[in-house]
């Protein structure tokens, strides 16, 4: 293969890859198909291999064309993020704003600091994605995430958003009418528990606890099964059984009694919520704009809760930190 420029017809195959189309990735890039589909021949020419299973109904992708989107999709996402934060570098913060957040983000941090980076900074687009699995950020073109502080990578630069996590068992009233009150960790093998499943690596989540200054992990029996934090805790609020949470995510049930804590001296404490990003993304000035809105937001909140106002921002799983 020999070319002057090795990107020639890239542009039009990665538009024609993720639009499905050869007419959906020509409106994308403002040309015609007929140009699209030309470039994309000569790439392949070029490259001396077929790159799309092409028939009257659909365009796919053949496997040397998979193979080449798996690796220049994202090297392409992140040459165009190069780009935009050199041209956003000492400018008012503007552009798209991609978050992956998690199920409990919302109501502590999305719900109170988005309408206030968007008043503040109506520039800022921001595009929220709602998932709890683990997400490879620059693959999918996210700038930032928040997750809990343990399951941060640990190159990433992490920013201290919420105090830390004190996990729960927790039931409502009926349930424990009915069923009684566990004293042990032992004696949930009597109990009904609503379970876990990590929507990325599939496996069911062992609760764990704390006993004597030995971490002990169990496995409670249980008919339901879930991968959503939000029905962990509207389950447990339903009386169908015991459920095992992050006290932040189930604070409103708890305050107001739909939900009693159970099981409380040997639960441990995790790091709260954290937003995380690559280093190199961190000089993004809308990156920056949203960490300085949430912690204007979010610190009065820690200052009201003590002594976890004197928590630092850094994650402590991270050798990395914002400042």
């Amino acid at each position: 293969m020999t070319s002057s420029d090795p990107f020639s017809g890239l542009a039009a195959f990665l538009a024609v890859a993720e639009a499905g189309g050869f007419t959906a990735a020509a409106a994308k890039l403002g040309v015609s198909p007929a140009a699209v589909s030309q470039a994309v021949k000569a790439f392949e020419a070029r490259l001396g291999t077929p790159l799309f299973l092409r028939t009257t109904r659909r365009v796919g992708l053949t496997e040397t064309g998979a193979a080449l989107l798996a690796r220049a999709g994202p090297a392409a996402a992140e040459i165009a993020r190069a780009i935009e934060a050199v041209g956003e570098m000492g400018e008012e913060p503007a552009g798209l704003l991609r978050l992956t957040v998690p199920r409990m983000a919302v109501p502590l941090v999305v719900e109170p600091v988005i309408p206030a980076l968007r008043r503040v900074h109506p520039k800022v687009s921001v595009e929220i994605s709602v998932e709890d699995a683990t997400v490879d950020l620059p693959a999918h073109g996210y700038d930032a995430g928040i997750r809990i502080g343990e399951f941060v990578e640990r190159d990433m630069v992490a920013v201290r958003l919420t105090r830390d996590i004190a996990w729960s068992v927790v039931a409502s009233p009926t349930y424990i009418a009915a069923r009684g009150t566990p004293e042990l960790p032992d004696d949930l093998a009597g109990h009904e528990a609503i379970r876990y499943r990590f929507p990325t690596s599939g496996a069911v989540y062992r609760w764990e606890f704390e006993r004597e200054g030995r971490s002990v992990t169990i496995d409670p029996p249980g008919g339901l099964l879930v991968n959503d934090g939000a029905l962990l805790v509207a389950f447990a609020a339903a009386g169908l059984g015991l459920a095992y949470v992050a006290d932040i995510a189930a604070e409103a049930e708890i305050r107001t009694g739909r939900l009693v804590p159970v099981l409380q001296p040997f639960l441990p404490r995790s790091p709260g919520l954290f937003l995380y990003f690559p280093r190199r993304a961190g000089t993004q000035p809308k990156l920056r704009a949203f960490i300085d809105v949430a912690r204007r937001v979010l610190r009065p909140a820690r200052r009201a809760e003590g002594a976890a106002a004197a928590q630092p921002w850094c994650c402590p799983s991270s050798p990395a930190c914002y400042r």
